[in-house]
């Protein structure tokens, strides 16, 4: 019988553990190694805790952002997971960490791939977010993609800062609904301040998940596969919107390859001066 409590006792305890993926440091943020699988299972693990959780996928301009904005700095580096959203990024972590991603892990497709499960599995979702129109479009088409997907809620950002009340409000509606992840589609970095403001309100894990409410919607198109491979996804989405995006691609594409050149050097320095110490001390 003794053995038996303990085993319960062992399966509770593991029950309650939630293992988030490991993070290494990209130019001062800390961005998780994972993979589309691990990723989505932590997530619905977390979600079934109801003890909320953040999540957001970072391309090449929000790890640059994060990286020279200390007061967002320390917001993402307080995320549960951001996941590498872009090839550069996985790339960048192969490189400097040896971290053997085979793949990013971005946010418009772990998003689809969370609702194929939480479709599977009864998990409620919530969309928060853009305008009226775009949201309601995106659940619109989110069920017609999965047909038994509960979105037990949708509502439009008010586009303009929320206050306490309002704030207070939102959770309440959330945490009453039963939802297990909110995504939420505010823009880099908007969302993720958005999130980390409700981190002690929101039960549901929230995942920020940007420029995929359009993608799903309907509204933009996204890039080719073979684009998005070759890490020219940021190439097709500027010709789409050249007058908003082009400084932003110029100048961040710029400071994600100088700022990797620079950690690349320190991270060179210091395996030969460990190199250099070992070879001191080799009889």
């Amino acid at each position: 019988m003794q053995s038996v409590i303990e085993e319960d006792s062992a399966q509770s305890a593991r029950a309650n553990t939630l293992a988030w993926p490991g993070k290494f440091d990209l130019f001062g943020v800390d961005v998780s190694v994972t993979t589309y699988t691990s990723a989505a299972d932590v997530i619905l693990a977390a979600a079934r805790r109801k003890k909320g959780g953040l999540v957001t996928a970072l391309a090449v301009h929000g790890v640059v952002e994060s990286s020279v904005n200390p007061d967002l700095n320390e917001i993402i580096n307080a995320y549960d997971m951001v996941t590498p959203d872009g090839q550069p990024v996985r790339i960048a972590l192969n490189a400097l960490h040896d971290s053997k991603l085979a793949s990013r892990v971005a946010g418009p497709d772990l998003m689809l791939l969370l609702c194929d499960r939480c479709e599977a599995t009864g998990m409620p979702i919530y969309l928060y977010g853009s305008k009226k129109f775009v949201v309601e479009t995106l659940r619109d088409k989110l069920i017609e993609r999965f047909p038994y997907l509960k979105i037990v809620g949708c509502e439009p950002s008010l586009f303009r800062p929320i206050t306490p009340e309002e704030s207070q409000e939102l959770a309440d509606r959330i945490n009453a609904s039963g939802a297990g992840i909110v995504f939420i589609g505010l823009g880099c970095p908007l969302q993720e301040k958005f999130a980390h403001q409700h981190r002690n309100l929101i039960k549901s894990v929230q995942f920020c998940v940007g420029a995929a409410f359009d993608f799903h919607a309907g509204l933009k198109r996204r890039a080719p596969q073979w684009m998005r491979d070759y890490w020219l996804e940021w190439f097709f989405r500027m010709m789409q919107e050249p007058g908003r995006l082009w400084k932003r691609y110029l100048t961040t594409n710029t400071l994600f390859i100088v700022k990797f050149i620079q950690q690349w050097l320190r991270h060179s320095d210091i395996n030969h001066e460990e190199l250099d110490s070992g070879e001191r001390v080799t009889p």
